[in-house]
């Protein structure tokens, strides 16, 4: 199952990040499931604590007989909503040790890494913690929180919260000592795009909202008319927007020229650099030590551009790459076109 998208014709991409009319949408979700006398469902607390991932363990025995229940329910029933198969939806505890993988542990409870990820809300497939608890849902699909907060958790509330009472129910999940909410969509696992968002090994976003105007590769130079390659990938946002570094690094270069006017390069490992072009400020100095996501400067437009919007590349080796394929910026993202 999963949730209806729209797509609208245009040249631009908008990516997910700013989705404030959504997040109303999730709160009237909860508001009409109230309305109809269903009120969000709440997980069993304290949750069943699994200590070992085998057999022995009759706690994990138990999990997995509410694996098969829930997967036979869900892929065998016809005309049965999503609040009736959530209802079948048990929610169990482990601590993961040091040897312990979120890939080897989907695995063994047979549950996608997906649905993991999702409601322990991971945004990349090395944030288990050894020592910290993991949440084990017994069935799998994918849990949208109410808050989103990383750029995957925007990505997935954006593609698929959308208006229907069809395909989700609002669970309550304690975690913590306190609860959090979430739109569950049994069945549900992730789309290409969000598995590249969750696999991907150390990039994200360079700004929080924005239009992608033009492609990598072979194109017509907007400025000038001819014909040529395109090194990057041109996102367009508001005069001002703040641009983030990728990925963590070094600031190697400051500069200016009459093509990209003030950029920013920066150096990171495995022989990848970055580059950042058109700014109108730069905030960072020359050798200073990034973060990903750490504040470089804002949208402009110096040099040769026709608007505001960021000039973007990643090399690797001294080669460009297609920033978009690494970015998870593909044909079949799920956020809408621009008009």
């Amino acid at each position: 199952m999963t949730f209806k998208t729209r797509k609208r014709k245009g040249k631009g991409k908008t990516l997910p990040f700013f989705c404030g009319s959504k997040r109303l949408l999730f709160a009237a979700l909860v508001l009409l499931t109230a309305f109809f006398n269903a009120s969000p469902l709440h997980a069993q607390s304290p949750l069943p604590e699994i200590t070992q991932l085998n057999s022995r363990d009759t706690v994990f025995r138990q999990f997995m007989q509410d694996v098969q229940t829930s997967r036979r329910i869900l892929f065998s029933s016809r005309n049965i909503t999503p609040r009736d198969l959530a209802s079948s939806l048990t929610v169990y505890s482990f601590v993961p040790g040091p040897e312990d993988t979120l890939m080897a542990i989907a695995a063994r409870g047979n549950i996608p890494v997906g649905t993991l990820a999702t409601i322990n809300r991971f945004s990349h497939v090395d944030d288990l913690q050894s020592g910290r608890t993991l949440l084990l849902p017994s069935m799998p699909g994918i849990f949208i929180p109410e808050t989103p907060e990383s750029d995957l958790e925007h990505l997935l509330f954006t593609a698929r919260v959308d208006g229907s009472l069809n395909d989700g129910v609002i669970l309550s999940i304690p975690r913590d000592g306190r609860t959090e909410r979430f739109l569950f969509i049994p069945g549900a696992d992730f789309s290409s795009t969000e598995r590249v968002f969750f696999l991907n090994r150390g990039f994200r976003f360079p700004l929080r909202q924005f239009r992608v105007t033009s492609f990598y590769g072979p194109r017509i130079n907007p400025v000038t008319g001819t014909h040529g390659i395109h090194r990057g990938i041109d996102l367009a946002a508001p005069y001002g927007s703040e641009v983030f570094a990728v990925r963590a690094g070094t600031v190697a270069v400051i500069g200016y020229n009459a093509i990209l006017g003030n950029y920013i390069i920066i150096r990171h490992d495995s022989g990848w650099t970055s580059l950042y072009g058109h700014l109108s400020t730069v905030e960072t100095t020359l050798h200073a030590q990034v973060q990903s996501g750490s504040f470089l400067g804002r949208v402009g437009t110096t040099g040769q551009s026709t608007g505001p919007h960021l000039h973007f590349e990643l090399h690797r080796d001294g080669q460009t790459r297609d920033p978009a394929r690494l970015l998870g910026i593909f044909s079949d993202t799920h956020a809408s076109y621009s008009r």
